[in-house]
């Protein structure tokens, strides 16, 4: 797994000069770089560090970027290159009419997508109905089949010509457009044969902000997202959209869409990618660009991992029916919040107390879990099963402790998931309730608060059981340095500020 990000405009030069100075730094004996190099590399630090080859530290920076080796990292940075997008070109107002039209009406996956760009859109092209007559890309993301006909008959090439504020191909610009959700659907399709007749390529894509995770057509057919779907909508035509291009020869085996829609119970989009032979293939075009990629397989246990884990049972039903490995624990390199520790998918439903995907999976075929009391004293307390909890605890003293040790963010994760009695058994239990963790995965990192949480959530009733257990309003969470009260307003979730803002402490100076 990476421990470091990658920049926005990645150049070679500048990880060639980190790798320099990380053998600079081995060959003098800096202790920070000797760890780095026993950390990364296979051959963990040679008996003469001050030989050191260029190539070891030019493999401990690939790795440290989430590369399994030097010419992997290259070659990544060329795809960047040739397909490479910066997300703040969103942000940036231009003051040609058909592309300030077409960077109001796409989604850019940034924190600028909303209906307000949409509604400026629409008033530019009522203010500008020229506007798509000389732009392909404008046309496209109108959905204006004449025009785009008349402009690929002058220039047919213009079907694969990157234009417009995005330097997007126009098949792109068609796709990511949300500014009309009443645009009709034989528009689109008619826009998107045309492009495809001329030349376009279903499979096109960008890295955005050179993350190694390609936003392809079928991503933007899709839509959803970190920012949900009023913010980032799938087209209004996805599923004749989709099938369109999936025709075409789009891969389905589509890592973003698969995580984009993660976040909701709805599977319409997994059962069309499945019609068409999600998790089966080489990967298609990008795997063969970014070998790193997942396989298509994994792709899919990451699936099945998040489905178990944030009680989707029609997800894990349906992953199962299509193959997907249920039985293996998970292992190997993973998102942060799908790490491979070691477990199964039946024990992940059985330690947070979902007891209708755990017996699923047994009666598919997983295998029973043997003893193991710090399981089950949390998958107790998950259940707000007092009794049991009382038993294990009674039987395993040490129990307690030990979940506490390997656990210490969990009621984070439990105000996210679990009835508030669970937060409750928590604390009885000596869980911190001021603990840093996550509350989108059941991971061991220490983001915010469960305070933050219930703030975010408009939970009243858990922001005030907090409260009396002692959780302290005025904690800031570690990423943008916000209390419970600052994500209530942000939020807007009035209720939760109104009870959190007589307990927090005004900011400094007033700020």
């Amino acid at each position: 797994m990476p421990i470091l990000g990658m920049p926005d405009r990645p150049h070679l030069e500048s990880f060639r000069r980190q790798a320099r100075v990380l053998q600079r730094a081995v060959r003098a004996g800096d202790p920070d770089a000797i760890a780095r190099l026993a950390r990364h590399h296979p051959g963990a630090v040679p008996d003469d560090a001050g030989g050191l080859q260029l190539s070891a530290a030019q493999l401990v920076v690939a790795r440290e970027y989430g590369f399994a080796s030097w010419p992997r990292l290259t070659r990544y940075l060329r795809t960047v290159a040739d397909h490479g997008w910066d997300t703040a070109l969103g942000a940036a107002p231009v003051n040609d009419p058909a592309e300030e039209f077409c960077r109001l009406a796409c989604l850019t996956y940034s924190r600028e997508d909303g209906p307000a760009r949409w509604a400026q859109a629409r008033q530019l092209l009522v203010q500008h109905p020229e506007l798509t007559t000389r732009n392909i890309w404008a046309a496209a993301a109108a959905a204006r089949p004449d025009d785009v006909a008349r402009l690929l008959a002058e220039q047919p090439r213009r079907a694969a010509e990157r234009g417009g504020p995005f330097r997007w191909r126009p098949l792109y610009y068609l796709v990511y457009s949300r500014f009309d959700p009443a645009v009709p659907a034989e528009r689109v399709l008619a826009v998107a044969r045309q492009l495809l007749d001329a030349g376009a390529d279903p499979n096109d894509g960008y890295l955005f902000d050179a993350l190694p995770s390609p936003f392809t057509l079928l991503t933007g057919v899709f839509g959803h997202g970190e920012l949900g779907r009023q913010r980032q909508p799938r087209h209004p035509h996805w599923q004749t959209l989709g099938r369109l291009l999936l025709d075409a020869g789009a891969d389905p085996n589509d890592a973003q869409t698969l995580y984009n829609r993660m976040f909701e119970p709805d599977n319409s989009h997994l059962e069309l990618l499945f019609a068409y032979g999600l998790g089966t293939g080489d990967g298609g075009p990008w795997k063969n660009r970014i070998p790193d990629l997942g396989t298509p397989a994994q792709m899919l246990r990451i699936q099945l991992r998040w489905a178990v884990e944030h009680h989707q049972p029609a997800r894990v039903r349906l992953l199962v029916e299509h193959g997907v490995d249920f039985c293996s624990p998970f292992e190997g390199d993973g998102p942060s919040w799908s790490p491979g520790d070691g477990r199964t998918p039946v024990e992940l439903a059985q330690v947070y107390g979902d007891t209708e995907i755990a017996d699923y999976l047994l009666a598919q075929g997983a295998a029973p879990l043997g003893p193991d009391p710090v399981r089950e004293l949390i998958a107790a307390a998950f259940r707000a099963d007092r009794s049991t909890l009382d038993r294990v605890c009674a039987a395993h003293p040490d129990a307690v402790a030990q979940a506490r040790r390997s656990r210490p963010g969990l009621i984070v994760w439990a105000a996210t998931q679990a009835p508030i009695e669970t937060v409750t058994l928590l604390a009885e239990l000596g869980f911190d309730v001021n603990a840093y963790g996550r509350g989108d995965a059941p991971v061991e990192e220490a983001w915010e608060t469960a305070l933050h949480h219930s703030a975010v959530n408009g939970n009243v009733e858990l922001t005030r059981r907090l409260l009396d257990l002692g959780a302290d309003p005025d904690l800031r969470d570690r990423r943008f340095d916000a209390t419970p009260l600052d994500w209530a307003r942000h939020f807007h979730r009035q209720s939760t500020a109104a009870l959190l803002e007589p307990v927090t402490a005004p900011p400094p100076n007033g700020a």
